[in-house]
């Protein structure tokens, strides 16, 4: 079971460097989720989003960290 604690510690660490970025530099990402595709409806008593564009973009961004991690390691 040591392997699988190890790996979430790495996962906790790798949040919380994310979470630090986000804070400290939130107001440089508002282009993100108001890109062109990102589906926005907002009605009187409703709010509908749906980011399909940006979470296309995390998803390729992410799909090439974790190919290139690979590749290094």
């Amino acid at each position: 079971m040591q392997p699988v604690g190890k790996y979430i510690v790495v996962a906790g660490v790798v949040l919380v460097l994310i979470g630090l970025v986000v804070w400290l530099a939130g107001d440089k990402f508002s282009w993100f989720g108001n890109l062109p595709g990102d589906i926005k409806v907002e009605r009187k008593n409703m709010r509908f989003y749906a980011p399909i564009t940006s979470m296309l973009l995390l998803s390729i961004l992410l799909s090439f960290l974790l190919w290139l991690f690979r590749r290094l390691f």
